[in-house]
């Protein structure tokens, strides 16, 4: 088991986490581990869903396989072969192989960690499956017809979608990290706990907006189609170049929306105690990112967005270094949001 655990939560964990492996280094030993294994396994279920060369209903049928080992409710070894062999990256065929291994960690928890990890997966997990049932059919073209490009409909139903996937993130992230590193500190609960599940939707929102054309050209767009419409909208027109000055003020609204949902993740990072030098950090540097990216997407057209604006290794490099050297000093700190985030770069 220590063999494994050191593969899965070492070398594995930072094949599949990419940029996210730096916060998790960053963090306190207390809590390191089960972040660590929730973000595995979340990643697993990920990979899962998005294999999108096995029909729906086996993805389907594996995630509910993979839910039920992760809530107890069923000891059936899984058998992810099939799917395995179908990852073009090495890590993710490793991830799969190594399901069983890392629903083993899951016995090395104690109960309340265990139930807050069941938790959060069962919450990602709702929320992929969500996504394949809306959009899993939209990929397959017909041999008359391109392929119909699927929308959510409301704003609810992009809120609810952001929820799932990255909003239950910080909600878990709050409470795990409340219950081993400072469970006597006066905190306002309640809005630290809103403020953590706003920073997991901005980050997941600018996920959102960064990829939209990519999205497209897999028929799934998450702008809903009730915001559209009154645009005079499609999802197949968003970024015809005729259509630019009507759809960059719409885009522009939801680059606000996920900025005031990081802003509210920089409130978070700021109530952290102070003491919370590794916790803070490892908030602040999505954040910041985020909110840098956010920058970049502000004054990109419709050509600047279909070649994918993308911050880059150096300016990410930037942001850690200059972060980690402002974090003894409150006044410099406290305004690393403009200065690093909001600033254009």
């Amino acid at each position: 088991m220590s063999g494994d655990r050191t593969e899965l939560l070492g070398d594995l964990l930072k094949a599949t986490s990419r940029s996210f492996y730096l916060t998790l280094r960053v963090l306190p030993a207390a809590v390191r581990s089960q972040i660590g294994l929730a973000y595995l396994l979340a990643r697993t279920t990920d990979t899962v869903a998005d294999t999108e060369i096995i029909p729906l209903a086996q993805r389907l049928d594996a995630l509910r396989a993979l839910r039920e080992r992760i809530l107890g409710q069923s000891t059936a070894p899984l058998n992810f072969g099939d799917l395995a062999r179908q990852q073009g990256s090495p890590a993710e065929r490793v991830l799969l192989e190594k399901v069983e291994a890392s629903l083993a960690l899951l016995a090395t928890l104690s109960a309340a960690d265990l139930q807050l990890v069941r938790d959060v997966l069962v919450t990602i997990t709702s929320g992929q499956e969500l996504d394949l049932q809306r959009f899993g059919q939209s990929g397959l073209p017909t041999s008359t017809a391109p392929r119909p490009i699927i929308a959510l409909q409301t704003d609810a139903e992009l809120d609810d979608y952001t929820y799932r996937v990255a909003g239950c993130v910080g909600e878990f992230w709050t409470k795990i990290c409340r219950a081993h590193l400072f469970p006597q500190a006066r905190l306002d609960e309640a809005q630290l706990i809103a403020d953590g599940i706003r920073f997991g939707q901005g980050l997941q929102l600018v996920n959102i907006l960064r990829d939209l054309p990519a999205d497209l050209k897999n028929s799934r767009c998450y702008l809903p189609a009730d915001r559209l419409g009154p645009a005079g909208l499609t999802p197949e027109t968003l970024l015809l170049p005729a259509n630019e000055t009507v759809f960059l003020p719409l885009y522009r609204s939801y680059l606000d929306r996920a900025e005031g949902h990081l802003t509210a993740g920089w409130r978070y990072t700021n109530t952290l105690p102070y003491g919370q030098f590794r916790v803070r950090l490892g908030c602040a540097w999505p954040v910041l990112i985020g909110l840098r990216t956010l920058a970049l997407l502000r004054p990109a057209g419709v050509a600047e967005l279909q070649a994918r604006v993308k911050i880059t290794r150096p300016q990410v490099r930037s942001i850690l270094f200059r972060s980690l050297l402002a974090s003894p000093f409150p006044g410099i700190w406290r305004h690393l949001d403009v200065t690093l985030g909001r600033a254009q770069p």
